[in-house]
This record gives C-alpha cells, structure tokens and sequence, in this order.
C-alpha cells in the first residue's frame, strides 16, 4: 500500500499514531476516484471525492481542536502537506459553520440567485418531507 503523500522533510512526532487512518482514507479516496460513474449524474460521481476529503479533515481537526491528540507542530504539518483543507477548518472555527461539508456550499457565485446552497438552509425553515441534497457534493444538511 503506498504511504500518504508528503514531502521529504521527517515528519514530526506523534504521526505514527495518525498515519494508519490517513493511509485508509487515502486508499479509500483512490477507490472513488476509480469508481465507475455510469449511470450517474456528472456531479453525482465527485460526491465521494468531497465527503471523503471532508472526512479527512475534520478528523485532524477533532484531534487537535476537540481532543487535543496531536501537538500543534503535527497539526501544520498536516496542513502545510495539505492533508487536510486549512480553509476548510477555518470556517469550522467561526460561529455557523461548525458544520460545514465543503466550501463551495458557501460560495454565492456558484449559484443561480446569488446564494448560498440549499444544504446551508436550516431543516426546520424548510418544507415538511421535503429532501435536501446539495448538488455540489451530495450534503444532506450542514446548517447549524
């Protein structure tokens, strides 16, 4: 199984302890990005790609900011070798976006009105049985 990219520089202490799950994530971004996208919408097929990414920050960001696991030399480092998205967990830390899936949620010029995307809209200020699904990276919800 090939390593999780980064540079030459040694990596500092404590990665042994997070390596294993950045190796599975990394192996379970390259299945998606191998995935047949027959029979899918063109958007549908980058879904997995984006939740994966996703997933893969928000965990070094709940070790360092929730846990406190990892030492913060570790942390940029992880983010210096764009482990995980260092734009991404800037908007988790400010007030509404502890939530947030992928940044093109927030971006209005991706959208026709000018907008945020409809995963941004609170479940209860929206109709009854009503099923949100953001076009851009299959989000169900990630409003606070």
């Amino acid at each position: 199984m090939p390593k999780v990219r980064r540079s030459k520089k040694a990596p500092p202490e404590g990665w042994e302890l997070i390596e294993p799950t950045l190796e599975e994530l990394e192996q379970k971004m390259r299945e998606a990005e191998t995935e047949p996208h027959e029979g899918k919408r063109k958007v549908e097929s980058l879904w997995p790609i984006f939740k994966i990414h996703h997933q893969k920050s928000r965990y070094i960001y709940d070790l360092f900011y929730r846990r406190k696991a990892i030492s913060r030399e570790l942390y940029e480092f992880c983010l210096r070798e764009n482990i995980a998205d260092k734009n991404l967990i800037a908007k988790w830390k400010k007030q509404g976006y502890e939530n947030l899936c992928c940044l093109r949620c927030i971006q209005t010029r991706d959208t026709n009105f000018g907008t945020s995307c409809i995963c941004r809209v609170p479940k209860g200020k929206l109709e009854e049985g009503r099923i949100v699904e953001c076009i851009h990276c299959g989000c169900r919800g990630c409003s606070g």
